[in-house]
């Protein structure tokens, strides 16, 4: 099992030859521990895999062993800012970001949450049956604010009878005692979660999209939650400039490692309204293919461990923003091609996992390996830095 050095945060990349080790795994998720059928060791029943229909655990099987039925997120926009926009850290925000705080399909801050609940209900009741919800605040950084403030939307939120769970987006680094506490109180009521989008665990990568944080601020976070018994969502984006496949996986492996509840894989997006596409435009590097991406995102969901909910595969781009990778726009047929990969290739979650034992069933593709042809061609294509030699520390 590899290890990852997060003593000093953004002064030090992230490898898989420091040593010093995590905390040990987590063995239970309130009083829910893991199924057997997570257990993979000599004697014991071998990996689960499938989930349904789908040979990963996905969040629309979790909700239904959860709630009986088909449960839809509602994205809810609470008025928050982020402290990588008002001055606290930096005023641009992060790189990717763009002016709607990644909340473009949340209702508008100008309705009261109660009325932006039965807005969005409205919504989806337009094209299919639902009866219960999940109150997702998406928008900016959604623990960052008065503290009155978030006990007033959240428990609007939290106490509305048709929703079953509180799902709220934030950043490691704004998660202070009060809060905590609050997310607790708020946890006797109906499940909560945390939404926190880690990205990547490796320190240049972080500084070039300005996250702000450090990967040891995310992994303390990440205890206290878990203390709480809050289940975590971490949020990895794939590929991201400068970044080998074998970076991205570290990532992974990272969160598997870590007991990680849920995890959300996103294609970087290169949106209109962002710093990034500035410095697309000026400084060209490559965007992943569809093939290449699939290819990555069925690797992930092989080095998963077997009981994290898998939130998203791929994401929606907003699409009069979105200036590439131009075929994310069809998610359906990313979807497919994943599904009917992972079949030819007798892909299930968890299949390369490395559990505590630390022994892993088979070995992970590697960039540098002479068969790994497609990674090897973005390799050539980009060696750490932009088109003009740049390097992105310096950016």
């Amino acid at each position: 099992m590899k290890n990852y050095d997060i003593s000093h945060g953004a002064d030090r990349d992230c490898s898989p030859d420091t040593q010093p080790a995590l905390p040990p795994l987590r063995r239970s998720w309130g009083e829910k521990p893991l199924p057997p059928a997570d257990v993979h060791e000599a004697g014991t029943p071998p990996l689960r895999r499938s989930w349904g229909e789908k040979p990963y655990y996905s969040l629309d099987y979790y909700l239904r062993e959860q709630f009986g039925e088909k449960v839809y997120r509602l994205s809810l926009n609470g008025g928050c800012t982020c402290p990588n926009r008002d001055g606290r850290l930096d005023t641009r925000g992060c790189i990717f970001c763009d002016r709607g705080g990644s909340g473009d399909f949340a209702a508008s801050p100008s309705l009261s949450i109660t009325e932006q609940i039965e807005a969005s209900k409205a919504q989806v009741a337009a094209k299919r049956s639902c009866r219960k919800f999940i109150a997702y605040f998406q928008a900016y950084t959604n623990t960052y604010g008065p503290l009155k403030k978030l006990r007033s939307m959240f428990f609007e939120a939290i106490r509305h009878p048709d929703i079953v769970v509180l799902s709220i987006a934030t950043r490691p680094d704004c998660l202070p005692d009060e809060v905590l506490n609050l997310l607790s109180e708020l946890q006797q009521i109906k499940p909560v979660w945390v939404e926190l989008g880690l990205q990547t665990i490796h320190a240049a990568t972080s500084r070039f999209i300005r996250s702000g944080f450090t990967l040891d601020c995310f992994h303390e976070a990440v205890l206290k939650l878990q203390r709480l018994h809050i289940p975590v969502i971490a949020h990895v984006i794939l590929g991201l400039p400068g970044e080998t496949q074998a970076q991205m996986l570290q990532t992974v492996d990272y969160l598997g490692q870590l007991g990680i509840d849920g995890v959300k894989l996103q294609l970087l997006h290169v949106l209109t309204d962002t710093d990034l596409y500035d410095y697309y435009r000026a400084h060209p590097f490559p965007l992943l293919t569809q093939e290449e991406y699939c290819d990555l995102v069925i690797q992930c969901i092989e080095q998963l461990p077997p009981g994290t909910v898998i939130h998203r595969l791929t994401g929606d781009g907003p699409g009069k923003l979105l200036a590439g990778p131009l075929w994310s726009r069809n998610k359906r047929q990313v979807l497919n091609q994943i599904h009917r990969t992972m079949k030819e290739r007798g892909s299930y979650q968890g299949k390369q996992y490395s559990g505590p034992s630390g022994r892993r069933r088979t070995a992970i593709r590697h960039p540098d390996s002479d068969n790994d042809t497609q990674a090897t061609r973005r390799r050539q294509r980009f060696q750490g830095g932009d088109s003009h030699g740049r390097s992105f520390d310096t950016i």
